[in-house]
Order: structure tokens, then C-alpha cells, then sequence
């Protein structure tokens, strides 16, 4: 049976997802912007980048409560649950990368964390292409490859960045500080494969 067939009244909840894929990809972007040379220790990337996130906490809470409300739902609560949640903190850690950058005083980028910033960006892009195939998941498969690819990508930045910063960084605070960072942005790109995950998962019980 397929997703379609299961919507009969419920529809809103994939529009939903949209709208919190286009947060991800207006954090995503706001955060490569941030990032460019200049403009790493500017205040107003990062209150964006809040906005968004408040935006997105908003909706979340949003879906929560048309779950407890709705009778029939496209796919199992317990997944859209996880599914909303999953693309919350995709957000939030895009937040939590860029407040670190202010709060550690960073003036300049690396280009590990520029190519971070894009790879987070083409996800949020294949995110909400995805996303909005969902009630008809033909052809799925190819964009959620191209969302492990890009993880994949993530992998290699950070273990890059890792090395190059512990072979080459003789300030010792400035390792804790672009070795959280790192951290982060690779927990962001993470995030953006666990919830290629969730919808792979919620494919398979469904078709």
C-alpha cells in the first residue's frame, strides 16, 4: 500500500515538513554566508540564524500538538514524531556551530568549515526535494544515495580538519575551540543522513 493511499485527510503534516526543510536550507545558507571570509564574527548571521531556529522549535511544537489532535495520520505517529524532531535538530545544531563561532571570539573561517557549511547546504537541498516527494515516494531512492554521498563528504572534511588541526595548530585554545566546532558541523551533517534514515524506514513499512 502505498503513502498516497493512506491520506485522506491528513496531508498537512508533509507540508509541514517542507516548511521545516526550508528552515534547514535558510539556516544552511545563512551559515555559508556567515563563513566567508569577514564575516565569521558577525552578530547578525548569528541572529538569523536564532530566528530560524525559533521558527523551527515553533513548528515543531506544532506538529506535536496536531498529533495528539489528529485521528488518522499518513504514517505512524511514533515516525512523524521522530521525523520532525530529526529535522529540528538539523536546525538547532546549524545554531549551536554558528553561536560557538561568536562565543569563542573566531575573525576568520577555515576552509573546512567553508566545505562543511556547502556539504550542510546541498543536504538541506536534497532534504527538501526529498521531503516533498514523500506522499509519492517514486523515485526516492536516488536523492536519499546522493544524502549518504554527501555524509560520506562530511566524513572526510571532518577527519581532514581533525588532523590538520592537531598537526598544524601550536596555540592550544585554539584547537578546543575549532575541534568543538568541527564537531558540531559534522553533528549537523549527522543529523541530515539520520533523517534520510527515518524516511527510508518509514518507505519500507509503507510500501
Amino acid at each position: 500500500m502505498g503513502l498516497l493511499n493512506l491520506l485522506p485527510k491528513e496531508e498537512q503534516y508533509f507540508d509541514l515538513f517542507s516548511q521545516m526543510t526550508k528552515f534547514i536550507s535558510d539556516a544552511a545558507r545563512t551559515l555559508s554566508e556567515m563563513l566567508k571570509d569577514g564575516n565569521v564574527n558577525n552578530d547578525e548571521y548569528l541572529k538569523r540564524i536564532k530566528a530560524i531556529e525559533h521558527e523551527c522549535d515553533d513548528l515543531t511544537h506544532s506538529i506535536s500538538t496536531r498529533l495528539n489532535k489528529s485521528f488518522i495520520t499518513p504514517f505512524d505517529r511514533e515516525d512523524i514524531y521522530m521525523l520532525s524532531g530529526a529535522l529540528d535538530d538539523i536546525v538547532d545544531l546549524i545554531d549551536d556551530a554558528a553561536r560557538a563561532m561568536v562565543m569563542y571570539d573566531v575573525q576568520e573561517s577555515t576552509p573546512h568549515a567553508r566545505n562543511f557549511a556547502s556539504v550542510i547546504e546541498r543536504m538541506a537541498v536534497e532534504l527538501d526535494d526529498v521531503v516533498s516527494m514523500l506522499s509519492k515516494p517514486s523515485g526516492l531512492t536516488q536523492r536519499l544515495v546522493e544524502l549518504h554521498r554527501l555524509e560520506n563528504e562530511g566524513d572526510e572534511i571532518y577527519y581532514k580538519a581533525i588532523a590538520e588541526l592537531f598537526r598544524n595548530e601550536s596555540d592550544p585554545l585554539t584547537v578546543i575551540k575549532w575541534k568543538d566546532i568541527y564537531e558540531k558541523l559534522e553533528a549537523a551533517v549527522d543529523r541530515c543522513e539520520n533523517v534520510a534514515n527515518i524516511i527510508e524506514s518509514v518507505i519500507i513499512k509503507h510500501t
